[in-house]
């Protein structure tokens, strides 16, 4: 018996939905491999001028570390609403690569601003010597639009229009 492909063939709808999930998140589920295990935690959750994914984490919390030792993640964005079944919400699965950015890095002062512009009251941790921004680079993503919508997207299809 062969399995059946699930995925439709990507449109602008699904890009657009796809983009609209990242854009409008505040928060997403962030999923690691700690010390051999698979581990969900939720962090916060902005864009990068670029609209690549972007987080504020502390060395203290275990995803960072997780993170230092194998970088390769996935992010869940997209919540249901308090009506309707959960599942014909949508939401994206976002395959991705986790990057630090220094604070002494060239890039490091203009991401800060832009995360405060999206994240203000972040304004209160974001200097503690503890706390990183995160920039996740995107590989795949898995949309799923609810039932019977499910569509796999490249790093391309979820690109910003100029």
């Amino acid at each position: 018996m062969s399995k059946r492909d699930p995925f439709r063939p990507v449109d602008a709808e699904a890009r657009a939905l796809a983009r609209d999930l990242i854009d409008h998140a505040t928060y997403a589920a962030l999923a690691v491999i700690e010390q051999g295990h698979p581990s969900v935690s939720r962090i916060a959750f902005a864009t990068d001028p670029g609209g690549a994914p972007l987080s504020l984490i502390s060395d203290l919390s275990s995803h960072t570390t997780a993170l230092e030792a194998q970088p390769d993640c996935a992010l869940l964005v997209g919540e249901p609403s308090d009506r309707g079944d959960p599942l014909t919400h949508p939401r994206l699965t976002l395959q991705a690569t986790a990057c630090f950015i220094p604070r002494d890095s060239a890039e490091h002062p203009a991401l800060r601003a832009h995360y405060l512009k999206q994240r203000p009251k972040a304004k209160l941790y974001i200097d503690f010597g503890d706390f990183r921004l995160v920039r996740f680079d995107v590989r795949l993503a898995l949309l799923n639009g609810g039932f019977g919508r499910a569509y796999k997207l490249t790093a391309a299809d979820l690109t910003m229009a100029p």
